[in-house]
């Protein structure tokens, strides 16, 4: 069983929305968030889908669910006061849904609706080759590393760095087993899923991804991907 949980539990401080997390913003009359979804509800591997909701916004997502026809999602759960609490929360409704010790969970943003079928089905594979995915694509920038002072301490090889991010796929039970592990070890804010289980001492996998699967944070991203929407309504109408 693969299961997507899709984490949505933002308020979207750096967007400057006036109150209206980024994840509910509507491109078009569609939220972010359905465009997400739907990455995940037409893939023909994904079986089942976990939503990871503000807690004041869950019957708002529920509602957006039923009305765009998302027959996937499976629970809709309360967020965290943590980016790495709201996953956790997501990943126990998922293993009320699992099936067996093999399944398979790809951990994504709300608001990175620009995944496509590659993406998803590359990191199934990848679990199932060695464990773990984590989309990651490559740095068109030169990496530097500050020191406590904010002076530059080390310029990385940029041919040897990559940029992570979603999804990070993994063995259900591998990345529960971290969760409740962090959790025992007092860790409440670890920044993502490949940080905490390179924390625990786990060999993680790449997967290439795209540079266009970005993360709408800030209003330059949200301008980036309604142009990114038109630029491929257009290429479908005129070739």
């Amino acid at each position: 069983m693969n299961i997507a949980v899709i984490f949505a539990g933002g308020v979207g401080k750096r967007m400057k929305t006036n109150g209206i997390p980024k994840q509910f913003l509507e491109v078009y009359g569609k939220p972010i968030l359905i465009y997400t979804l739907e990455k995940f509800e037409n893939n023909q591997n994904i079986d089942a889908i976990v939503v990871s909701c503000l807690e004041e916004k869950m019957d708002y997502c529920k509602k957006l669910v039923d009305k765009y026809e998302i027959t996937k999602v499976r629970a809709i759960v309360k967020g965290g006061k943590t980016g790495q609490e709201s996953i956790y929360n997501g990943l126990k409704a998922a293993e009320q849904i699992s099936e067996t010790d093999k399944d398979i969970v790809l951990i994504h943003d709300g608001v990175r609706p620009l995944i496509d079928d590659e993406i998803i089905d590359n990191n199934i594979k990848c679990v199932k080759e060695n464990g773990s995915a984590i989309t990651c694509v490559e740095c068109k920038e030169t990496v530097v590393i500050l020191d406590d002072n904010d002076n530059i301490k080390d310029v990385t090889d940029r041919s040897r760095s990559r940029l992570a991010r979603a999804p990070q796929s993994f063995y259900l039970k591998d990345i529960l087993a971290a969760h409740r592990k962090a959790l025992e070890d007092g860790k409440t804010d670890v920044i993502d899923s490949c940080t905490l289980m390179r924390m625990y001492g786990k060999e993680v996998s790449i997967v290439i991804g795209k540079s266009e699967n970005l993360k709408i944070t800030t209003p330059d991203d949200y301008y980036m991907f309604k142009a990114l929407l038109d630029a491929k309504e257009n290429s479908e109408i005129f070739g």
